[in-house]
């Protein structure tokens, strides 16, 4: 497996490389345990929507360091935001909806802690892979607020609201079997595997039809949001977009034929 740069999306506080059709976007902040400051936000924003125009790019993979997936927001900065008035969350608000914009599936690859936004960030991936290392958390009770990067809601969705409600109002770690247990990680690994693992994973969803998958995680998405008849409308209308593509026709041809559909995305 060879790793080609993306210089063309490399920020300062995050790293960006290229393994064929799968973007890794790595937090680099590793004496902060990678916490989410003002430039870091900013940074990974703009990696997330750099590697959603690149329509050579079919999945993504965001990481952290070998002790810190990220340990969630920079307390420094939490004290520089009470100061002023009124409290003025855009910044964090910029991160997750670059996330949300991001048709491409994103997978978080956790080694060590996920705390706070970092939490949150493997939230709001499509898939999470953790290592035997990790540990999850929403402890922002223990400081007198509260998730603020869809924590409370994100957690109910993926836990169901019992195990959701023992996380958010503990603030308590919980380990990486527990989280693949209660739903919040689809599977873990050991820590050194953790990368290859995702990218892997990547690399599988990649060679689907590219149009396919993003309708599909489209469909799938809205099934935390929409009432099951709406969903229902919105798979529906998906499908039959598909079935009108050049990737369609080479799928169903593909198989006929006993060979690999060579996808182009049309």
């Amino acid at each position: 497996m060879t790793s080609t740069p993306a210089s063309a999306t490399d920020e300062k506080l995050v790293k960006v490389e290229n393994r064929g059709a799968v973007r890794i976007i790595a937090l680099d902040r590793p004496k902060a345990l990678n916490a989410l400051s003002t430039v870091l936000i900013a940074d990974l924003a703009a990696a997330l929507r750099n590697a959603g125009a690149d329509s050579a790019v079919r999945a993504i993979v965001i990481t952290g360091s070998d002790r810190a997936f990220c340990a969630g927001a920079d307390i420094g900065e939490i004290s520089q935001m009470q100061q002023q008035a009124p409290l003025d969350p855009i910044v964090f608000d910029e991160l997750f909806a670059a996330i949300d914009a991001v048709n491409t599936p994103k997978i978080a690859a956790v080694r060590g802690v996920a705390f706070g936004g970092g939490c949150e960030l493997a939230l709001a991936c499509d898939i999470a892979i953790a290592g035997e290392s990790a540990k999850f958390a929403v402890p922002e009770v223990k400081l007198g607020v509260l998730p603020g990067g869809g924590g409370t809601q994100r957690l109910v969705h993926a836990l169901g609201r019992a195990k959701a409600m023992k996380m958010l109002l503990t603030g308590e770690p919980a380990t990486a079997g527990w989280a693949e247990s209660a739903g919040l990680v689809a599977e873990v690994v050991a820590d050194a595997e953790v990368l290859d693992a995702a990218v892997a994973l990547g690399e599988k969803i990649a060679a689907n039809g590219p149009l396919a998958v993003r309708l599909t995680a489209d469909a799938a998405r809205h099934a935390d949001e929409a009432a099951l008849s709406q969903g229902l409308a919105l798979e529906r209308r998906n499908f039959l977009l598909l079935l009108g593509t050049q990737d369609a026709a080479e799928g169903v041809a593909a198989f006929g034929e006993n060979r690999p559909a060579n996808f182009k995305g049309e």
